[in-house]
């Protein structure tokens, strides 16, 4: 297969945003909120830029401290945005979220990065920051669901073992459905990434079922630790007064 990467010049890039002018016109046309979108469309285009030579910059350290320190603070950050659902309740969680991210993420990335893909150096950054970005996500996203419905579930008089069960299957959905739609319905953002740049199907195919994996494990154990080392927490913070 063809390994060149085609290069997409600014110009051409402002071609496929055109488009976009027609979506701003429906907001418009129905007296939508307008200002929001520009907003996320702006912020969307300096973040991506900005974090475009960010990453070049991190690419080529040679020091494992920038890559740890970066790891940290990626999974602090997850931790926190995870318990956005439960504002109220995120500093008395906010430990709870960070111990289960760390420990359900941190062991299948060790798992992909030293056993699986054998990295040398161990903490390279080229394969360390995309993967640790990829199961950190992911368990932010399935703590924040399932910390939303244990709220709910307690806040309603059930049961905190039945209420962790229904937290627990609430937050695995969205991945068994990715599990289900993928290969099918869509071609995810790795293997589709590794086509454009001219990797074969085959190999991008492996890629993407260790990514998949990877997805499954960090949500279902990193959920699975929060639901159980939060039920003190959790049940005295949602107490009556």
């Amino acid at each position: 297969m063809d390994s060149t990467v085609q290069l997409i010049p600014l110009s051409h890039l402002a071609i496929a945003a055109l488009p976009a002018i027609g979506v701003l016109f429906i907001y418009m046309k129905w007296s939508l909120n307008t200002a929001t979108v520009l907003y996320g469309l702006s912020r969307m285009l300096i973040q991506l830029l900005i974090i475009g030579y960010f990453l070049a910059l991190i690419f080529e350290t040679k020091h494992a401290w920038v890559i740890v320190l970066i790891l940290l603070m990626m999974v602090t950050t997850s931790s926190w945005i995870a318990l956005g659902t439960v504002a109220d309740k995120r500093h008395a969680l906010f430990t709870s979220s960070l111990a289960s991210t760390f420990l359900g993420s941190g062991l299948i990335l060790a798992i992909v990065t030293q056993l699986v893909l054998q990295l040398d150096p161990w903490y390279r950054p080229q394969f360390m920051v995309p993967l640790a970005g990829m199961v950190f996500a992911n368990a932010m996203n399935s703590i924040s669901l399932s910390a939303e419905r244990l709220n709910s579930e307690i806040a309603r008089g059930t049961h905190f073992e039945e209420a962790r069960r229904i937290a627990f299957q609430a937050a695995m959905i969205p991945i068994i459905n990715s599990l289900f739609a993928v290969g099918l319905v869509s071609l995810p953002g790795m293997m589709t990434g590794q086509i454009l740049s001219g990797v074969s199907p085959l190999i991008a195919a492996r890629y993407q079922i260790m990514v998949m994996l990877m997805i499954f494990i960090s949500g279902g154990i990193s959920t699975a630790l929060f639901l159980t080392i939060v039920k003190e927490k959790f049940t005295n913070a949602l107490q009556p007064d």
